[in-house]
């Protein structure tokens, strides 16, 4: 069909028509140049001058023009110099449209990445993790619908029926829903971590008994470096079913530790115990103190509990100030003769028997024949 179709536009044409076809795509390709050129310039000077964000989004969408489809115009613009069978022009209409309908999709693209950009940039520092995990998956959410559009009206504009088409993949689409639901509940959960933010990236969490720091929130997968250096990759759905911590949106440190004493000491060094107690953690600029006390009898110690707060959330500061506290401790005991208590048991055991009192025992002890002459 190509051949005759090609033969006709060469016979109902003429060189004056060839050329002027031709001169009037190079014009046009040079203009369309020339003009996004200068507008882009001024557009840039005037977003740089500035604080309105409608010229920094046209020099965006600008910038998203391809050269592909400036030329295809071009060639459509000379096609109206010329004269066209009647299938050749309806199929240079239809490829014209559905390139301009991608080209309309890349602005659209663009358009739509600097909004979530903006969106998505302001805020406290500490949540930029959740702003860039919110804005990409979004991000995807979005170029997915934008570019079904766009390939609908593709679709449209090459004749096919769109809307048995949508029927039968709305048919088809509740079997591969049917098929893929984990997927799909993997990808729900995505939008609720999108959405919710229990966690972000850059967060130390633990769920059940691993722990790490996430990395990479997607839609199908979560994924966690643990301690030892391992990737932990979970599924959204899954995950979220779980039971998770998050640490590092902790304001405060909670901490409870214990102090035995052993059984000797004294009444007097008792009572003094939690003054010293309070004195080691209040000594710690990151510690703030709650309480101390004599908390009961256990089995080879005297028992002393005591609660503080660590003002910053950083496991490395508690550990710090923990050790510090100990150290003041060991310290202060030894300085007062306190001793720490050790696991230790007390064996009591009765005094035995000597051999003079067993042989004092053997003498006084009845013979058999007196046993008998008592009894007869």
């Amino acid at each position: 069909m190509g051949g005759p179709l090609f033969r006709q536009l060469l016979a109902d044409n003429t060189s004056a028509h060839w050329l002027s076809a031709l001169l009037a795509a190079s014009v046009f390709l040079v203009v369309l140049y020339f003009l996004r050129g200068v507008v882009l310039r001024r557009l840039q000077r005037l977003a740089g001058n500035t604080d309105t964000l409608i010229d920094d989004f046209l020099v965006e969408v600008l910038s998203a023009t391809r050269v592909l489809l400036a030329s295809v115009v071009s060639l459509y613009i000379a096609s109206l110099f010329l004269e066209l069978p009647t299938g050749l022009q309806k199929i240079v209409d239809r490829t014209v449209i559905g390139l301009m309908l991608l080209q309309c999709g890349f602005w659209a693209t663009r358009g739509l990445d600097f909004w979530l950009r903006h969106r998505f940039a302001q805020g406290d520092v500490n949540e930029t993790g959740a702003r860039e995990m919110t804005r990409s998956l979004l991000s995807f959410l979005g170029r997915v619908v934008l570019w079904s559009l766009v390939a609908l009206l593709i679709l449209d504009n090459l004749g096919l029926n769109v809307t048995a088409l949508i029927a039968s993949l709305g048919i088809g689409g509740i079997a591969v829903a049917l098929a893929v639901q984990n997927i799909l509940g993997d990808l729900f959960a995505s939008l609720s971590i999108a959405i919710d933010k229990p966690f972000v990236i850059g967060d130390f969490i633990t769920v059940d008994d691993l722990m790490g720091t996430v990395e990479h929130v997607g839609l199908k997968t979560s994924r966690i470096r643990g301690l030892g250096g391992e990737q932990i990759v979970f599924s959204n759905n899954d995950l979220l079913k779980s039971r998770i911590r998050n640490y590092k949106r902790m304001q405060e440190r909670r901490v409870v530790f214990a102090i035995g004493v052993t059984y000797d000491t004294a009444e007097p060094a008792l009572k003094t115990i939690p003054d010293l107690i309070r004195q080691a953690i209040e000594a710690q600029t990151a510690a703030r103190f709650d309480r101390a006390h004599f908390k009961g009898f256990g089995a080879f110690s005297l028992d002393f509990e005591a609660v503080y707060y660590v003002r910053e959330p950083d496991y490395n500061v508690y550990m710090d100030a923990q050790q510090a506290i100990n150290l003041q401790l060991v310290r202060d005991f030894a300085e007062r003769g306190i001793g720490f208590a050790f696991p230790t048991q007390t064996l009591h055991i009765a005094s035995a028997p000597t051999l003079t009192d067993m042989a004092q025992g053997a003498e006084n002890r009845p013979s058999p024949a007196s046993d008998q002459a008592t009894a007869s």
